[in-house]
């Protein structure tokens, strides 16, 4: 009886060593993964030098993904976890609603500064492709976006923001205005000055492009005795 008890509590000792080995393993894969995938680019990049870079045979790593494609998208899906955790922090440290709509933009905008390589992969080869939509990167996308959806819907209940906006139009415009204006990093071309883009983007959300009307002059009262 002993030795069975004995021989249970062994086990279980390392089963969760066996998880974490696999948990580290699988770190290890995506990390080389992405480096792989941001220098050569999807179609150049092949898992046989993914292997390489830990110094594993390519049967492993086809042991924890079954192709490269999945490959691929478990980086972004990590990526978009990062993404998501890092708005989040910043969001519940910031106060105001205009506060908090600049945080959310600016903070994308460092996300494209900081990963133009991974965005390029997401534009190019998965965003595009049709099984995009329903995926579960596509809900890690639409997770992320709505931080921003939140901001605006917590603008409108403070009275901040005007009560008609249509957001899903109004979230599109930003993120796609984003994508518009970084293209050219993306790809390698120019400079990104995050402060500035993230500041005229607010404003222009905030202010929109209507010219106010001129404040009314005071009236003249006559000086002339009735």
């Amino acid at each position: 009886m002993a030795r069975s008890a004995s021989a249970v509590a062994a086990r279980a000792a390392r089963q969760p060593a066996v998880r974490r080995a696999r948990a580290e393993r699988v770190d290890e894969i995506l990390a080389a993964a992405r480096a792989v995938f941001c220098e050569k680019g999807y179609a150049q990049a092949a898992v046989s030098e993914i292997a390489a870079r830990i110094g594993v045979v390519e049967g492993l790593i086809y042991k924890y993904f079954p192709s490269k494609r999945a490959l691929l998208l478990e980086v972004l899906a990590q990526w978009y976890e990062a993404l998501f955790d890092s708005c989040t922090r910043d969001l519940s440290a910031t106060e105001g609603a205009t506060a908090r709509l600049q945080r959310v933009i600016w903070r994308h905008l460092c996300a494209v500064q900081a990963n133009p390589l991974l965005c390029r992969l997401m534009f190019l080869e998965v965003r595009s492709e049709h099984d995009y939509r329903g995926s579960q990167l596509h809900a890690l996308n639409r997770r992320y976006t709505q931080l921003l959806i939140g901001v605006l819907e917590q603008g409108i209940a403070a009275g901040s923001f005007r009560r008609d906006l249509p957001l899903p139009l109004l979230r599109d415009l930003i993120y796609g205005g984003i994508e518009h204006q970084c293209w050219n990093y993306i790809c390698g071309r120019g400079v990104l000055d995050v402060e500035r883009l993230s500041a005229q983007i607010t404003s222009l959300v905030l202010d929109g492009i209507v010219t106010p009307p001129a404040p009314s002059l005071p009236t003249r009262r006559s000086s002339r005795t009735p």
